[in-house]
């Protein structure tokens, strides 16, 4: 049976991939962007089971307008995936205050909105799935991406609360956890800090002191099976790794976070009172 699925920052990258790939299954599918101009060859093709919707989901109004006029325009809404966000590149001490703020309105505050709006109509038909791109790097952290990180680590707290919070109302929720992918997020999408050379030499080291060889990155037409799968699934996972990455950097990053808060308890619990 064809769903109905909203999706954010669908111009390019993993959301061009999967818009592409739902429609040409018969999903009906509703996808932002900044310029709607960039769907107008998948509007000519797929006629009214595509709705491209231009939108700043920094706007909260806007945001919640364009998931109710989804609802309104297909009659129904099965799925809602927030994909927009970008990267932001620098060490914490060479980040500046607008950029810092930039990111947190698209990554945290953007997905938020999107969110309020998918969740009110889903209580309201007790169904849905909301689909939460994360990162690897909402997990774990990689020096120079400091401010990423903290923005999928938000994402990673408001989406497992949420989960928590609606499930009583039949909505599931899905934190998406890929590692690098040979998309545009390092490219033209990213934004770059100013450069303090004392962390040049960190810099340079990153590829092969973090692991990120080309290896390492996977290819982002291999996620399509992947995405289908999880929202067929009638009982989805809280969390989804995309990639080979992730599962064992994880074990090896919590093992060690899990030796220190043990060879520190009897002072964690001294201080119990």
């Amino acid at each position: 049976m064809a769903k109905t699925i909203f999706i954010t920052g669908a111009s390019m990258g993993f959301g061009k991939l999967w818009v592409e790939a739902l429609l040409e299954r018969g999903d009906n599918v509703a996808a932002t962007s900044r310029t709607a101009d960039a769907y107008q060859t998948l509007k000519e093709r797929y006629g009214e089971r595509f709705l491209p919707i231009q939108l700043d989901i920094t706007d909260r109004s806007a945001a919640i307008a364009a998931v109710q006029r989804t609802k309104e325009h297909f009659g129904s809404l099965d799925v809602v995936i927030n994909n927009a966000g970008y990267g932001l590149f620098g060490a914490i001490e060479e980040v500046d205050e607008q950029a810092v703020k930039d990111i947190f309105e698209a990554n945290v505050f953007g997905t938020l909105w999107v969110t309020q709006g998918a969740v009110h109509i889903f209580r309201e038909q007790k169904h849905g799935h909301i689909i939460q791109l994360s990162s690897v790097l909402g997990i774990w952290t990689l020096p120079t991406l400091g401010i990423y990180n903290a923005t999928k680590f938000a994402v990673e707290g408001l989406s497992e609360a949420l989960a928590s919070e609606v499930e009583q109302f039949g909505i599931k929720v899905t934190l998406i956890e890929p590692n690098g992918f040979t998309t545009d997020f390092g490219g033209t999408s990213a934004v770059q800090s100013g450069s303090i050379p004392a962390y040049d030499d960190l810099k340079s080291s990153l590829a092969h002191t973090e692991g990120l060889l080309p290896e390492d990155y996977g290819d982002p037409k291999a996620t399509v099976p992947a995405i289908l799968q999880l929202i067929d699934e009638t009982k989805p996972p809280l969390r989804l790794f995309l990639g080979k990455v992730g599962l064992p950097k994880t074990e090896r990053v919590y093992a060690e976070k899990l030796h220190t808060w043990k060879s520190w308890d009897h002072v964690a619990i001294a201080a119990h009172g």
